[in-house]
């Protein structure tokens, strides 16, 4: 298993690389190759372990060791450091108190656990490592054309990209760190890892809103940070033994002995996924350039959230614990797809479609079933795909447009035809049958059906009005996108960069890819895994199912392919308003001669769906869960030290 290995250390070096290189075509030569690189060495892990199970790896070196402690100790100056310049104190304190928690936990406890299996690779593994190695290196072939578009069109910002290219490549190594991760001192490191490097990302611009929107991202994942080092230090003091500090060890130990780790490092998960009252940082980090709210909202960040939630899934299972987690993600979904009602700005509909469907993922992971992981690692897998092509689709949009405004993308289907098309393929695999994330709500649902009582109707109510408002925002926008006003708009000749159209092009592909293959998905790679977590395996997905599916996804690609054939020498005649012919400005000649203009936009319902409002609810509603949540912790704690 060298390579998983190299898919940590092989993006360091590139990284390293990466500040040592000046901006210009090499760097962008070497971007790209070490991009080609790290995906192919996903590819090749994929290929490498298929079948295998779980594989353990050791490194057997007490140095490194060692040297993750210097490591961990340097991060947490860094943090202080930098909110001290700052006078974010806040920040400073919590890093203390957590820099102090390990350093007690490492140095003062009985606790000796001897360095073995630091690493493992399962069928999840694979999956989040093909996700952040494919998507992951296409968004960093965007960035080499996107970042130089970005300076021209923003020259007052310094250009900073050799540290962008750094910090980037840092933040995938990082994330194959936390996957790969059995130690969970480790997972921890390579988890603060990804913390300093989305701060530096969203403060990319350095100006007064990129440094505010990147502390309060730094101050809530470092909330999130206190509790998963308060978890490192509950199972070195009171598990009584060293293989609990093992993340399958302690997992295999059942709810007895992981249950209380398990809530405080699934507190972390929920402020690193942003699920509310934590998700304010998600959408504040708008403000980086585009490729950064990809990498933060698609294939890294927030997924380290959610991955670590459901590797502790069969925990939570039939637990009060589990039931306020899933009540957590639920209540996120439902309220986060809400506000995204109310928003005329395209980054910020998708930062609270993000913030829903993580929502989703972690509600299935406090159910814990079978059936529920199986849909939490499809809406992964799917969501992942599907949102950094829009993400990056609007990105490009915002290029030419200069505009990020729903408003203005009407008739883009005219002007930008193939991103249109591309951005079509993307909402369409967010909310339409049978694209990807349809399929794993209705699986959700199942899951849903059979969750403890009186949960599980809470649940299925929170998902049905989520997902029919869902489909409101959804299909509006799709609706500006391809509306034709007149008949004078022409297509632009070039919509993006070289790099840039290869990007899209490669995930609109994935997404099609991923709707067509995921009957293969589960049954080789997420089946697998639930058999080896659960001891076995129920049918997930009947024959019936999955043809019913195949049949519609035909009929689906029967309505593009019709258009291109039956399009062809086509002619577009003026509109009639008011039974009076239209003007290619859609203007029309009224009654009393008055010349009257067509304008057309959508609803927002603000009065009804307020960012303001909805937010300080959801803030209200889910801080009183969590206070729920400390409440059964501490329970467990008592009990548990009692018992010892």
């Amino acid at each position: 298993m060298d390579v998983l290995i190299f898919l940590i250390l092989f993006p360091l070096i590139a990284a390293i690389l990466m500040l040592l290189l000046p901006n210009g075509k090499v760097r962008d030569t070497v971007v790209k190759i070490a991009a080609l690189i790290t995906a192919a060495g996903s590819v090749y892990l994929f290929v490498e372990s298929f079948g295998k199970g779980i594989t353990y790896v050791s490194i057997g070196s007490s140095l490194l060791g060692s040297v993750m402690i210097v490591a961990e100790l340097a991060l947490s100056l860094f943090i202080i450091g930098i909110s001290i310049k700052f006078k974010h104190y806040l920040i400073a304190v919590l890093a203390v108190v957590q820099a102090a928690i390990l350093t007690y936990s490492e140095h003062f406890t009985p606790f000796d656990a001897a360095l073995s299996h630091e690493f493992f690779v399962d069928e999840f593994s694979v999956i989040m490592a093909l996700i952040i190695g494919i998507i992951g290196s296409l968004i960093c072939v965007y960035s080499v054309g996107y970042m130089r578009g970005y300076h021209e069109m923003h020259p007052e910002i310094k250009d900073h990209r050799k540290l962008f290219f750094f910090i980037v490549f840092l933040f995938l190594s990082a994330m194959f760190g936390v996957v790969f991760s059995n130690q969970i001192v480790w997972l921890l490191f390579f988890w603060e890892i990804t913390t300093v490097c989305s701060f530096l990302l969203i403060g990319y611009a350095r100006d007064k809103i990129a440094w505010k929107n990147a502390f309060w991202a730094l101050l809530l994942n470092t909330v999130g940070g206190v509790g998963f080092a308060v978890a490192v230090m509950f199972i070195m003091l009171y598990t009584g033994d060293a293989s609990y500090i093992y993340l399958n060890d302690l997992i295999a130990a059942g709810p007895g002995v992981a249950m209380v780790p398990a809530a405080l490092i699934g507190f972390a998960g929920l402020t690193k996924s942003a699920q509310m009252p934590f998700s304010s940082w998600l959408v504040g980090a708008m403000v980086a350039p585009t490729p950064v709210s990809a990498l933060l909202h698609s294939s890294t960040m927030v997924k380290a959230g959610v991955y670590i939630i459901v590797r502790f899934a069969p925990i939570f299972e039939a637990s009060l614990t589990g039931a306020i987690i899933a009540v957590i993600g639920g209540a996120t979904f439902l309220l986060a797809s809400a506000i995204a009602i109310g928003q005329s700005n395209g980054k910020k509909v998708l930062a609270y479609s993000t913030i829903a469907n993580l929502g989703l993922i972690v509600a299935c992971a406090g159910i814990g079933t079978q059936e529920a992981v199986w849909a939490a690692i499809l809406l992964i897998i799917f969501h992942a795909v599907a949102k950094s092509l829009l993400f990056l689709s609007v990105g490009s949009v915002e290029h030419q447009k200069h505009s990020r405004d729903i408003e203005d993308m009407s008739g883009l289907i005219s002007t930008m035809p193939k991103i249109a098309v591309m951005m079509l393929i993307g909402m369409a695999g967010m909310f339409l049958a049978p694209f990807g994330m349809l399929i794993s709500k209705w699986a959700t649902i199942h899951a849903f059906v059979n969750a403890i009582p009186p949960f599980g109707v809470l649940l299925i109510a929170m998902i049905a009005f989520g997902s029919g408002i869902t489909v409101f925002f959804w299909a509006k926008w799709m609706g500006r996108l391809i509306e034709v006003q007149g008949t004078s708009d022409k297509p632009l000749k070039h919509e993006a960069t070289s790099n840039e159209m290869f990007t899209l092009y490669s995930l609109a592909g994935l997404t099609v890819f991923t709707c067509l293959a995921f009957p293969l998905i589960s049954r080789y790679l997420i089946e697998p895994y639930i058999g080896g977590v659960y001891g076995s395996v129920s049918e997930l997905l009947s024959l019936n199912n999955i043809l019913i599916m195949l049949i519609m996804m035909v009929l689906i690609l029967l309505l593009p392919l019709s258009i291109g054939h039956f399009g062809k020498g086509r002619t577009i005649k003026s509109q009639y308003m008011g039974a009076r012919p239209a003007n290619a400005g859609l203007s029309f000649a009224g009654s009393m001669g008055v010349t009257k203009e067509v304008t057309l936009s959508n609803y927002y319902i603000e009065n009804m769906f307020g960012e303001k409002d909805l937010a300080h609810f959801s803030v209200v509603l889910t801080i009183f869960l969590l206070i729920v949540l400390a409440v059964v912790v501490v329970l467990n704690i008592t009990g548990v030290v009692i018992g010892a």
